[in-house]
């Protein structure tokens, strides 16, 4: 009797754990899904929260960039810790955390309260971001169904991003400042039970103790050089922007060789010697680093140059992100039928045409080639970081899937914030030149007007007449001069990322994989105990 009730519940375990796949599946991507419209949600509440809460400028600033800065951050020590203690252990804490921050910022009554929530919620997102590719990892062993995974979780992210601002503006409307954070809330309460009966516990080899020490350097470390680059890409460039980027520098390198001797490390370098996994994690950073940097200049243009609300700027950029999710759901077949190589090189390749493609924008609206131009661009960046996540992951041994994760996501931000500085950095060298003169306008009004398109137009306002007309007609022809320059620049990087690409395997290898995870139903467990 027990033996016939043994074998009835494996059985059916084994019939539904391919579809359990797939509701494991759902539930990590609602996570990732919670985690990326956080991360945008808060930029359209600005205004609304400044009126309220009265911050200074550097705590403004840190109300926004707290929760990015932390996340990337703390990204290797969460990843590495999940292979150590269990995945699903650091995703359940995380998203606790991520609900108490919620609350905790929704109902904030001074800047340094609502500072302190953003911090904790990056903590929460540094917990919940590489447990979702590193469970995903474990879930998928079979290399086609998991490329199909992560299609879709690429696909979520854009999805993710987009709706963000969205979903923001119209709680604003209806609400408080504060909903933007209290929706997550229920979210967490329904993931929390949910991920806990669903989601499968796995963990790494375990073999030596956990680098404590090191998990703390590379998260100082981090910590500075994201913070440093923020500061560049914001146009400071003083002690305040160098100390933390040389000190993070320096922790980092001491970081790699403590790795390097260690007979147990934190993370397995070893990993960057294979082409594949060095390959891919360098043009993650290259794809970020013009998606970002190009998104920012980008709206931009369409508010100060063409004069479009936030509303309508965001409507531009959306078809950006619908071609995103398609070559996320694509992205499985493609890289099937023409293997890693090709599908990242020809999305770098597609995306470099679509910003030269792009530098025909001038002062005056196209609507069809913006559209145009923002379909390739979504649709060729998402193939290229598809191709190189799923090459990433795959390539990265299955006991540490959380450390290669991690990596993965910290490139992502590293990426997306020297993006910001570079290209930011390319567009006022371009930009200010043309400022340095101009007839009828004073010597100090033109000073202050190369620092930026927004601040030519203050200036230009506060001068009236004649000659705010003629700076405010120079400084648009000086910002699209260097949007032109900008997008020449980036579509060089892009080539130079295709160039890259050529180091990944020509093929999708698709060994065979090892039985699947399997996630039991509730019930089935309390036969097996039984029957025990």
């Amino acid at each position: 009797m027990s033996g016939t009730t043994t074998a009835a519940a494996l059985r059916r375990r084994a019939a539904g754990a391919g579809a359990n796949r797939w509701v494991v599946l759902v539930v990590l991507c609602a996570s990732l899904l919670l985690v990326a419209v956080d991360a945008t949600v808060l930029h359209v509440a600005v205004p609304a929260v400044t009126e309220d809460l009265k911050p200074g400028a550097i705590e403004l600033l840190w109300i926004v960039d707290v929760y990015p800065l932390v996340c990337a951050s703390l990204l290797i020590l969460f990843g590495t810790l999940g292979d150590r203690v269990g995945r699903r252990r650091i995703l359940l804490l995380g998203y606790g955390l991520f609900g108490v921050a919620s609350a905790l910022a929704a109902f904030a009554d001074t800047a340094q309260v609502l500072i302190l929530a953003r911090a904790l919620l990056g903590v929460g997102g540094a917990m919940i971001m590489p447990a979702t590719l590193s469970i995903l990892r474990q879930v998928f062993p079979d290399r086609r169904e998991r490329a199909l995974a992560i299609g879709i979780w690429s696909a979520v992210a854009a999805v993710g991003a987009a709706v963000g601002p969205l979903l923001g503006g119209f709680l604003l409307e209806h609400f408080w400042w504060g909903s933007v954070f209290l929706v997550n809330i229920p979210l967490m309460l329904v993931s929390l039970p949910v991920g806990r009966m669903l989601l499968p516990e796995s963990k790494g080899d375990g073999d030596g103790p956990w680098d404590v020490i090191g998990a703390l350097m590379a998260a100082a470390g981090l910590f500075g050089v994201v913070l440093g680059v923020k500061r560049l890409g914001g146009g400071e460039a003083d002690v305040l922007t160098l100390l933390p980027l040389l000190l993070g520098t320096a922790l980092l390198v001491l970081f790699v060789r403590r790795q390097r001797r260690r007979k147990h490390p934190l993370v397995d370098l070893r990993m960057f010697a294979r082409p594949a996994f060095s390959t891919s994690v360098g043009c993650i950073v290259l794809a970020m680093l013009a998606l970002v940097g190009l998104e920012l200049i980008a709206a931009q243009y369409l508010q100060l140059v063409l004069g479009l609300s936030p509303l309508e700027t965001g409507l531009r950029l959306l078809p950006l992100t619908f071609a995103a999710m398609g070559a996320g759901l694509a992205g499985a077949r493609m890289l099937r039928r023409f293997g890693p190589r090709r599908m990242v090189c020809a999305g770098f390749c597609l995306t470099a045409f679509a910003v030269v493609l792009l530098t025909a924008m001038g002062h005056t609206d196209n609507p069809a080639l913006m559209l145009s131009g923002f379909v390739l661009l979504g649709f060729g960046l998402e193939t290229t970081l598809f191709g190189a996540y799923e090459s990433m992951l795959s390539e990265a041994p299955a006991e540490q899937s959380g450390g290669a994760a991690a990596i993965g996501e910290t490139s992502y931000q590293l990426g997306a914030g020297i993006g910001i500085a570079l290209l930011g950095t390319v567009m006022n060298a371009a930009y200010a030149p043309g400022l340095s003169s101009v007839p009828g306008v004073p010597a100090s009004a033109s000073a202050s007007a190369s620092h930026s398109l927004g601040e030519a137009y203050e200036v230009a306002g506060r001068l009236g007449g004649t000659a705010g007309d003629t700076l405010r007609e120079v400084a648009r022809n000086c910002f699209v001069h260097g949007l032109h320059v900008t997008l020449l620049v980036s579509a060089g990087l892009l080539l130079l990322g295709a160039v890259m690409a050529l180091r990944l395997p020509r093929a999708m290898n698709c060994e065979p994989a090892p039985a699947p995870v399997e996630v039991p139903a509730p019930r089935e467990v309390a036969e097996a105990r039984v029957s025990a």
